[in-house]
């Protein structure tokens, strides 16, 4: 009878110990991840796949109304302590994917011309994943795999955007508890710039409220990162270092438009006749990466058409994509949509059936709203909670100019402890790095642009892994 006593006050005792556990959850609007499947193998990859990747949903949201998409892949080194990357592509609206295969993953696309079936992958060696685990996740809404289940689901904002991936984050941790106690950074470049800082907040002040579980938060990393709505009033200066138009032309352009070249008043004609100017000037040159060839797209109606003519019968994607020609550095972007567009593909991804119609690589969504003007004071506030951060910037990207990156990072106002000077990889120059009290390290990756891997895999692979083992660059 003891015995039976003592049975039921433990198993009640356990009964009360799970009902609060699950009052927590319902706190802080965390539940498991609701999906995740191993992928062994992949549709246009020759045999089982060399590292363990995972994809699968997690809901997010009040009523878990937005069922969002991710791509895990475990660190070939040590998961059980290497850092976990939460991984944001720009946009917004840019898929997870498009960074696993044009910039760091462990798996990119073939550049060849396109056949009829899913392209071809070939194994990339400068992979991130080998020193740390990595979640590409598709959001906001409407990005890559992400789909909603409501009609109010739709909405999405920059705000938004950080408060859904601090909970996916929170959630996916739950159902992969045996890596909450690794260290967590965030990461992203672009647009992701500006939600990224935000998204930090966020998980910080969650784990200051003891929203559970607690991340073990320790920084986060940007490349390119757009930060305030003045990005592109560096570009005039930076194409005038780089020789792209006169001292006489710069000279007018700094008098006449006094800085702002990007909401330009419509009653200056001399500031919008210098305008012209500059354009006409460099309309010649991919602004994404100065130093790589332009490429002239035929329209989707080219595409299609030709396309169809090689391949009858088969059905084609009805986008806005544009076909490069095949020595285009943008032709794998092009060959993405084809691969994740095929049926096979998505099977072999575990994607729900008829969650979307066509999968396009950067969906840029004119419903999304820029509610975060400057991600500045975000910066701030984590240099004064003493987070670390890396920031690179490829130094001929004419979008988000190093220049622009330069003088926001000199507005925080901390001093420098290891001074201007270059890094190494492979025995060369690879750029150049500094390095502030904030904990805060920039540094620039010579010969790359925009999107500085997709041009310089090794050095943005040997920065990467210094920078998240500590070591100086």
């Amino acid at each position: 009878m003891g015995k039976l006593k003592s049975s039921v006050i433990c198993s009640d005792l356990v009964h009360r110990g799970i009902l609060f556990f699950l009052l927590l959850l319902s706190l802080y609007s965390i539940e498991p991840a609701s999906c995740a499947s191993r992928v062994k193998f992949l549709p246009g990859f020759e045999g089982p796949l060399p590292f363990l990747l995972e994809t699968g949903y997690v809901g997010v949201g009040e009523s878990e109304d937005v069922q969002t998409f991710y791509y895990f892949i475990e660190s070939d080194n040590n998961p059980k302590e290497d850092p976990l990357l939460l991984w944001l592509s720009g946009g917004p609206g840019c898929s997870g994917l498009s960074a696993l295969f044009l910039e760091i993953g462990p798996l990119e696309l073939k550049q060849e011309e396109y056949n009829g079936g899913p392209p071809n992958l070939i194994f990339r060696n400068e992979s991130w994943n080998k020193v740390s685990s990595i979640i590409y996740v598709d959001l906001p809404v409407f990005t890559g795999f992400t789909y909603a289940t409501t009609e109010l689901a739709p909405q999405s904002s920059g705000k938004l955007l950080a408060r859904q991936a601090h909970q996916f984050l929170r959630k996916w941790l739950i159902g992969h508890p045996k890596f909450v106690s690794n260290e967590v950074y965030i990461a992203g470049d672009s647009y992701s710039g500006i939600p990224v800082p935000v998204i930090v907040q966020e998980i910080a002040q969650g784990n200051e409220k003891g929203f559970q579980p607690r991340i073990n938060l320790q920084g986060y990393l940007l490349g390119n990162p757009m930060t305030t709505r003045r990005d592109g009033n560096y570009g005039i200066p930076f194409a005038h270092g780089m020789a792209l138009i006169s001292d006489e032309l710069f000279e007018s352009l700094q008098k006449n438009c006094k800085g702002n070249y990007v909401d330009v008043d419509s009653e200056n004609v001399l500031c919008y006749k210098d305008m012209d100017s500059f354009y006409k000037l460099v309309s010649g040159l991919s602004h994404y990466n100065i130093l790589e060839p332009l490429c002239e797209f035929d329209r989707q109606a080219h595409l299609r058409r030709s396309l169809i003519e090689k391949f009858p019968g088969k059905h084609f994607l009805k986008t806005d994509l544009n076909l490069p020609d095949v020595t285009c550095p943008t032709y794998t972007s092009f060959l993405s949509a084809y691969w994740a567009n095929d049926d096979n593909v998505r099977t072999a991804l575990n994607v729900r059936k008829g969650s979307i119609g066509t999968w396009i690589r950067c969906n840029h969504d004119e419903g999304f709203k820029s509610d975060i003007s400057s991600s500045i004071e975000y910066h701030a506030n984590l240099s004064r909670k003493g987070y670390r951060s890396l920031i690179y910037s490829g130094d001929h990207d004419m979008v988000v100019p190093f220049l622009g990156t330069q003088e926001w990072i000199r507005s925080l106002n901390y001093s420098i402890v290891d001074d201007w000077r270059p890094w190494n990889s492979n025995g060369q120059v690879g750029g150049y790095t500094r390095t502030y009290s904030n904990q805060m390290t920039f540094a620039t990756v010579k010969g790359a642009g925009h999107t500085a891997p997709m041009y310089k895999s090794k050095e943005c692979f040997d920065m990467f892994s210094r920078w998240i083992s500590k070591r100086a660059l």
